[in-house]
């Protein structure tokens, strides 16, 4: 039978709308209905591009006030209502819900979590809502006991917000195109063409990727770059839409930068591994494609605790200088025992199909 899915995602960066995407292609792959809403255009005229606009600011040139922020308002106990924004959105919600009449509603942005949590526990949004957690650390933010299933990258970021709000979590892990999946396999050999560019721009360098987002954000991206182009290394810094990075960059010698990329899982299988900030959307996408994971200078917040979480996991390598930075890509770049050990462990984070769980949720849910 058709069920129609309502997916509210958010403009911050590309992950959790990249997340949302492919969740709703999966949910029609299967025959279902399923349309996206981003949060932030539910909010009163003008906010959701102030809040985007802030968060970029303050990550970008502000870091330690974001990261007294996310101190104050993301780490600690959940607790209904403590997203003051999730008001705002809510009457805008129910007319997208009355208009589109979903079976269920999925959230993949923790703003859109807390005002779906806020209307299932008072009643007035009457379809299930799951939660689809894309951070490794599930923040309080992310976890409201209004919405009736989390679904999570980690089993530990499951247990966190089944502690957090009493109600079902589990932990089917990232949700990734399939186009990453096994990238590096013998049998994706054909993917040669940015293979062969690499190789020709830097012969016997082996490419190491520096992911800088969707907004070319972070800090020490260029000495990094440097580090390892001085270290017989090829650095491909990722720029996202960042046109003045790329132009900075791209004037370092020995740095190859790039735009925003439209073919990553090619560019990815002809890399060695990924320096990565913020434990979002391209680490998981490199983790599905068998390529390693080195966390280094973080994002402030949300960013060095999901790059903290990950290391834990046992599914990616954490540097905390720049010696530590060069032993890391030394060590995974080629084959070898640590190597194996930690995509053996990346390969074991997609542990389920995060779309058959939220169509089964839709049935097995009660009201709260």
């Amino acid at each position: 039978m058709e069920r129609r899915f309502l997916i509210i995602s958010a403009s911050m960066g590309a992950g959790h709308d990249a997340v949302a995407d492919e969740l709703a292609r999966r949910l029609r792959r299967d025959g279902h209905r399923a349309a996206r809403r981003d949060v932030l255009a539910l909010l009163p005229a003008g906010v959701g591009a102030a809040l985007r606009g802030g968060y970029r600011a303050s990550i970008r040139h502000l870091p330690s006030l974001y990261s007294a922020v996310y101190a104050a308002f993301f780490v600690g106990s959940p607790h209904p209502d403590s997203a003051p924004l999730a008001a705002l959105a809510g009457r805008r919600l129910m007319a997208e819900v009355e208009r589109w009449r979903p079976d269920a509603v999925v959230s993949t942005f923790h703003l859109a979590a807390q005002v779906t949590g806020r209307l299932r526990q008072r009643g007035r949004l009457q379809v299930p809502s799951t939660v689809v957690i894309t951070d490794f650390a599930a923040h309080r933010q992310w976890l409201h006991p209004g919405n009736d299933l989390h679904l999570c990258v980690t089993e530990a970021a499951a247990a966190r917000a089944r502690e957090g709000t009493g109600r079902p979590a589990a932990a089917p892990g990232p949700v990734v195109s399939a186009e990453f999946r096994g990238a590096h396999r013998p049998e994706s050999g054909s993917r040669s063409s940015w293979r062969e560019v690499l190789s020709g721009l830097a012969p016997g360098k082996p490419p190491v990727l520096i992911s800088a987002g969707a907004w070319g954000t972070g800090s020490g991206l260029l000495p990094s770059a440097e580090l390892l182009a001085g270290a017989g290394f090829l650095p491909v810094l990722l720029c996202g839409r960042d046109r003045r990075l790329l132009r900075t960059a791209a004037r370092r010698p020995g740095v190859l930068a790039l735009g925003w990329v439209n073919d990553l899982p090619e560019l990815m299988a002809s890399a060695c591994a990924l320096v990565d900030n913020a434990a979002g959307q391209t680490a998981v996408q490199a983790l599905a494609s068998g390529l390693p994971v080195i966390g280094y200078r973080p994002l402030p917040g949300h960013g060095a605790e999901g790059v903290y979480e990950m290391a834990a996991a046992g599914v990616s390598a954490y540097a905390r200088d720049p010696r530590e930075l060069l032993t890391s890509v030394r060590d995974l770049a080629s084959p070898g025992p640590a190597r194996e050990r930690l995509l053996t462990a990346a390969c074991s984070v997609f542990a389920g199909d995060t779309a058959r769980l939220i169509r089964a949720a839709r049935t097995a849910a009660t009201d709260p």
